[in-house]
């Protein structure tokens, strides 16, 4: 019998409980998040009145359940992000389809903290790898006669805080479940080429790169270390925030009209063996940003209301959602409050949506965002000292009038004789 969506299943539990993490840095939380990123099914949308017929214990476990779905927002397509996918996309279909031998065009993804750059990365790696594994009929079609080779066609890792060469080959054949125990350098560059050929790797995706500090001596080498990633037969994405002046390209600038990053021409820079690196990285990656939602024209303006009006269909809450976030000057205020970034947005939704059901007004209005803040803690896996965390406006909400305490009024003889 199908459960409702409200209704513990037999055992006790409830459907929206989320199982054990994910890690999507391991094999196995990978393909737990490719097979699963869809499976959430968010609470029923009822009517207050619907809701009052519930015995008390039913409407609890329904909060808990909206409090799951305010939790669980799908991460919405905007045009910016569009773009981003369609590039990543397209880069690795072109490496995993072509059949010449050479060096695979990467992408780098630079954008700031919190505008979905790894969740759009991720999405779109995770349907390459449905249908490669679809035309593939889930098995590697290069595998030895004999062997089950662990299948995987992308491999996913994030730079550890204060990286180095070392722990980031170490990160990627973790990934793997690598031995990698008392290797030199060149043995884990080694091995990482070995792994990515032997499970049939199409796309290696390293996130947080910026993590990676190249104004440190000991760490210049990482130019050399991703240039020996470009000759492997994989299509590298890089994800970070300040690629451009991170020192993995030469310091560039923007340009207003076309949006395309451009760099002046190469210095001799004397004999460092990493003269030219950089140069060759503007060579074999297409470096695209992320941005986050602007609102100076018309088209912009009405690209963050149709993302407003995206999310008004996920809320949860006994009053009509229509309009809730997409009327009056609601579009407005939540950009002031946000500076248009997507995660910044989100946060403030979820708490929002929390003080409504807690409150009993069950509805979202500037009142009840004004007691809502967002803060550094709530995005706690972006590292600061590398520049993820995104700048949050200052926001100091208007104090409420407090309406005058007539306890001890005298009403006067008129009020006496009323009575």
């Amino acid at each position: 019998m199908k459960q409702s969506d409200s209704t513990p299943p037999p055992g006790g539990g409830a459907s929206f409980l989320p199982g054990p993490p994910i890690d999507r840095t391991r094999w196995d939380g990978w393909q737990r998040y490719r097979s699963s990123r869809d499976s959430f099914v968010p609470a029923q949308i009822l009517s207050s009145a619907e809701y009052a017929r519930k015995s008390p214990r039913q409407r609890r476990i329904h909060d808990l359940h909206r409090l799951a779905t305010h939790s669980s927002l799908p991460v919405q397509a905007t045009p910016m992000s569009e773009a981003v996918a369609w590039l990543v996309r397209t880069r690795i279909e072109d490496g995993a389809f072509s059949h010449k031998v050479g060096t695979r065009t990467g992408v780098m993804v630079n954008g700031g903290g919190a505008q979905g750059k790894t969740e759009t990365v991720c999405e779109a790696l995770a349907g390459f790898e449905d249908e490669w594994l679809m035309l593939n009929q889930q098995v590697n079609p290069d595998a030895m006669p004999g062997t089950r080779d662990l299948l995987a066609p992308v491999a996913y890792v994030r730079c550890p805080v204060k990286a180095t060469p070392i722990s980031t080959c170490q990160r990627i054949l973790d990934f793997y479940g690598e031995d990698y125990k008392g290797m030199r350098l060149e043995d884990l560059v080694r091995t990482v080429s070995t792994a990515i050929v032997e499970h049939a790797t199409k796309a290696l995706v390293i996130d947080d790169i910026t993590r990676l500090k190249l104004h440190r001596e000991a760490d210049q080498d990482v130019l050399d270390l991703i240039r020996e990633m470009m000759s492997m037969p994989v299509t590298l994405i890089l994800v970070g925030v300040g690629i451009p002046t991170s020192g993995l390209l030469r310091d560039g600038r923007r340009d207003p009209v076309t949006k395309q990053w451009l760099f002046p021409p190469v210095k001799d820079r004397g004999r460092s063996p990493n003269a030219h690196a950089a140069t060759q990285h503007e060579r074999r990656f297409e470096l695209i940003d992320l941005d986050p939602f602007s609102y100076d024209t018309p088209e912009q303006i009405g690209a963050w209301t149709a993302h407003l009006r995206g999310l008004e269909s996920y809320l949860r809450l006994l009053n009509d959602t229509d309009g809730m976030l997409t009327t009056a000057g609601m579009p407005e205020y939540l950009f002031r409050r946000t500076n248009g970034v997507v995660g910044l947005l989100e946060k403030l939704i979820q708490t929002g949506c929390r003080h409504a059901i807690q409150s009993g007004g069950e509805r979202l209005t500037v009142d009840v965002f004004n007691q809502c803040t967002v803060s550094p803690t709530d995005l706690p896996d972006l590292d600061a000292a590398s520049g993820e965390q995104p700048t949050i406006p200052p926001f100091a909400p208007k104090p409420r009038k407090k309406g005058r305490n007539s306890v001890f009024d005298d009403d006067g003889p008129a009020a006496e004789s009323a009575g």
